[in-house]
C-alpha cells in the first residue's frame, strides 16, 4: 500500500505520462490516418498469415493488432497463454488497450495482448532490417501501444522495423499475492511473451532477429531494467532506457503489494470473505472495466514485486534488483539517459496539492523513501545537511521551487540512473552511452499536457517522446528547431539500433563522435539545438548524494 500522500504523487507523475483517455476512447484507425484498403501486404509465417496495410505517410507497411497472447479466462489475474493461430489474420486495427483508468475514464478489455509491426518497404527475408521494440510507460497502471501516441513515421524512415505492443497494467498486470495462481508481475511476463513472439517471427516480416533493440520510457524503461536483471533468455541485443530504472521504482516509491487486495476489492461489491482464493474466484467473473473502476481510490499498490517462490508457478522476480549486485543480461549494448529537469513536472503539481505538508518535505523524501548504510546517521542531521546544500539560507518551499525540483530530480531519477550505470559496468557491460535531453520546444510531451510554459528552458520527464514519435495531435507542430531535434534524435536512436553505436561516423546532423562510458570516465551527450559533449553530468549534486551513502 502507499505509505503516504507523497508516494502517491511520486507514482502519479514520475512513472506516469497521460494518454488523454477521453480521446483514446474515441480514436479509431480512420481518425489517425486515412489508409487505403489496397494493396494489402501479406506476411506468411509457420503459425499463420497476416494481412496488413500500406502506410500513407511513408514507405512502410503496417501489421496492426496481431495477437501474441491470451488472458486465461479461468484466471484473468494470472500469466497469459501463448496465442496459437492458423489461417489469415486481418492485421488492421491498433486501437485495443488493456483495462485501465485515467482521469476517471475507464477503457480497455482483456482481449488486448496485441503487437503492432511497422516495416519499411525495403525489408524482406533477403534484406533483414534491425528491429526496435518499444515498451510504453504509464506507472504500470495505464498505457497503450497504438499510433495515437507512438506514430512510427520518424523512425521507420531510417530503415529500421518499429514494433510496439500492449501488456496488462493495473490489477490485471500487477496483482502480487502469496498465491501460486497469482504470484505477481503478470504484465512483465506479458512483455516476455511478446518478446518471444517477436524473436520467433520477426524474420518473416523482414526483421533481423540478431539485432533487436528493446526501448522504453519511464515505466517502460523500468520494465527493461527488470528484464536486464531477471530474464534468462537472449530475446534482445540492445537496450535504450529513457528516464526509468528499478532503483527508483523500489527505493523511491517504497510501495509494496497487498496480499489481501482481492478481499478488499471483493468487499467493494458486498462480497465478504477472509479467503483470498474465494475472493479471486469472485473477482474473476466481474466485468473488467467495472473492476478496474473500483481501484481508482483503493490505495492498493499494483506494480512490480518480488514474488514468493512456488514450484507450480512461473516465477520471474524472486529478488529485488536492489538486493542483487549484477545483471543477468550482460551481452547487450546500452543507451541510457535522463532529461535535465526530470522533477519539474512533479513539483509543479505537488506543491499546489499538498503545500500544507511542505514543512515535512525533507523528512518525507529522506526518511520515508531512502535507507542509509550507516544506520547511526541521525535524521535531523541528514535533513540539515541536505537543506543547506540545496537551499543555503533560503526558506524551503518558498516561491522559488528550484531547490525542490532539483531534490526530486536528483534523489528520484538522476542518482538512481547513474547508480544503474555503475552496476551495469560492474556486471561486465562495456558498450554503453549516456545522454541528457534538454531541449525545450513545442513538442515537449509532458510540458504540453501539464501546460508548463514553453519558455521554461528545460526538459521535464517524458518530454523527449514528441521528438521520437509522430504523436497524432502534434502533427502541426513543425517549427524548424523542433524538426531539427526530431531528425537528430531519430538518427541517434536508429544508429544505435543498427550499429550499437549512436554515432558510427560524424554526419551533417550529428557532427561528432559520442564516447562510450567506462569505469574511469562518464562522458555524455547533451541533446539540444547545439549538441554538447560533457563529462559526469550534474557531478557536484551527484557527488553530494554519493556522500550520503544511500543503500
Amino acid at each position: 500500500m502507499f505509505p503516504n500522500k507523497f508516494t502517491k504523487v511520486i507514482v502519479a507523475l514520475f512513472l506516469y505520462y497521460p494518454l488523454v483517455a477521453h480521446k483514446l476512447s474515441q480514436a479509431s484507425v480512420s481518425d489517425i490516418t486515412k489508409i487505403p484498403l489496397d494493396p494489402k501486404p501479406t506476411v506468411h509465417t509457420p503459425g499463420g498469415s497476416y494481412r496488413g496495410l500500406r502506410a500513407q505517410d511513408g514507405h512502410y507497411s503496417m501489421f496492426l493488432g496481431i495477437p501474441y497472447g491470451i488472458v486465461d479466462k479461468q484466471n484473468v489475474f494470472g500469466p497469459s497463454i501463448p496465442h496459437k493461430f492458423n489461417g489469415i489474420f486481418e492485421a488492421v486495427d491498433d486501437t485495443s488497450r488493456c483495462p485501465q483508468i485515467e482521469k476517471s475514464i475507464i477503457s480497455g478489455s482483456l482481449d488486448c495482448l496485441h503487437i503492432n509491426i511497422y516495416a519499411p518497404n525495403s525489408a524482406s527475408i533477403n534484406n533483414p532490417l534491425p528491429v526496435m521494440v518499444y515498451i510504453y510507460g504509464g506507472k504500470f497502471l495505464l498505457g497503450y501501444a497504438g499510433r495515437y501516441l507512438y506514430g512510427p513515421r520518424f523512425l521507420v524512415r531510417h530503415d529500421v522495423i518499429f514494433i510496439s505492443f500492449n501488456y496488462r497494467v493495473g490489477l490485471y498486470g500487477f496483482m502480487c499475492l502469496n498465491n501460486s495462481k497469482v504470484p505477481g508481475n503478470q504484465g512483465l511476463k506479458d512483455q516476455v511473451q511478446a518478446l518471444r513472439w517477436i524473436k520467433k517471427n520477426i524474420k518473416y516480416f523482414g526483421g533481423d532477429d540478431t539485432k533487436i533493440t528493446l526501448a522504453g520510457n519511464s515505466a517502460g524503461s523500468v520494465s527493461i531494467d527488470y528484464h536486464q536483471y531477471h530474464l534468462q533468455e537472449q530475446l534482445y541485443n540492445r537496450v535504450i532506457l529513457q528516464s526509468g530504472v528499478v532503483i527508483f521504482q523500489e527505493i523511491a516509491l517504497n510501495a509494496k503489494p497487498d496480499p489481501y487486495a482481492p478481499i478488499k476489492l471483493a468487499e467493494k461489491f458486498n462480497f465478504t470473505t477472509d479467503d483470498v482464493n474465494k475472493a479471486l474466484l469472485f473477482l474473476n467473473e466481474v466485468e473488467p472495466q467495472v473492476l478496474t473502476g473500483v481501484t481508482e481510490y483503493s490505495s492498493i499498490y499494483f506494480g512490480p514485486c518480488a514474488e514468493k517462490k512456488f514450484e507450480d508457478a512461473d516465477n520471474y522476480i524472486t529478488n529485488y534488483p536492489t538486493d542483487l549486485n549484477t545483471v543477468s543480461q550482460t551481452d547487450v549494448d546500452v543507451l541510457i539517459g535522463i532529461n535535465n529537469d526530470e522533477g519539474y513536472s512533479l513539483i509543479d503539481v505537488y506543491f499546489e496539492d499538498v503545500h500544507i505538508e511542505c514543512k515535512d518535505f525533507l523528512h518525507m523524501i529522506l526518511e520515508s523513501h531512502f535507507k542509509f548504510r550507516n544506520e547511526s546517521m541521525v535524521s535531523e542531521n541528514i535533513q540539515r545537511i541536505v537543506r543547506l546544500f540545496y537551499y543555503g539560507d533560503d526558506v524551503p518551499c518558498s516561491e522559488n521551487k528550484r531547490p525542490e525540483i532539483n531534490i526530486y530530480s536528483d534523489f528520484c531519477m538522476n542518482s538512481p540512473t547513474l547508480r544503474t550505470v555503475k552496476t551495469y559496468l560492474n556486471s561486465g557491460i562495456d558498450n554503453m552511452y549516456f545522454y541528457m535531453f534538454s531541449f525545450a520546444g513545442e513538442r515537449n510531451f509532458i510540458k504540453d499536457y501539464l501546460k508548463i510554459p514553453f519558455a521554461t528552458e528545460n526538459a521535464v520527464h517524458a518530454d523527449e517522446l514528441g521528438y521520437l514519435f509522430d504523436i497524432s495531435y502534434m502533427k502541426e507542430r513543425s517549427r524548424d528547431e523542433d524538426m531539427l531535434i526530431i531528425d537528430r534524435m531519430t538518427e541517434l536512436w536508429t544508429n544505435f539500433v543498427k550499429y550499437g553505436n549512436p554515432t558510427p561516423k560524424p554526419s551533417k546532423l550529428v557532427p561528432l563522435q559520442w564516447p562510450r562510458v567506462s569505469q574511469d570516465k562518464l562522458p555524455y551527450l547533451e541533446i539540444n539545438t547545439e549538441l554538447r559533449l560533457g563529462s559526469r553530468p550534474l557531478h557536484e549534486r551527484m557527488s553530494f548524494i554519493d556522500l550520503l551513502d544511500l543503500k
